[in-house]
């Protein structure tokens, strides 16, 4: 996939507090990758990679990478191409 086909505006969703008080946030990520409009991209940030997540989205489409940051967290940006 060229370079230039990934989206400059990600929205950051941090899903490490609803994990933390032992909320599942798959539902808000679902309505936000749903939401997303052309030339717009998500970050989930999570403690841990989201593995099944991404294999899911991947599966519905959309592209994906990722970082493992200093402070522990995943950063995982997902966009449709």
């Amino acid at each position: 996939m060229p370079f230039l086909m990934k989206p400059k505006t990600f929205k950051t969703l941090d899903v490490r507090p609803m994990l933390a008080e032992g909320n599942e946030p798959f539902q808000i990520i679902r309505e936000r990758v749903d939401a997303l409009t052309a030339g717009h991209g998500l970050t989930v940030l999570a403690p841990f990679l989201p593995a099944p997540l991404i294999e899911m989205l991947r599966s519905e489409g959309f592209e994906s990478d990722m970082e493992h940051r200093p402070d522990g967290a995943w950063a995982v940006n997902f966009w449709r191409p």
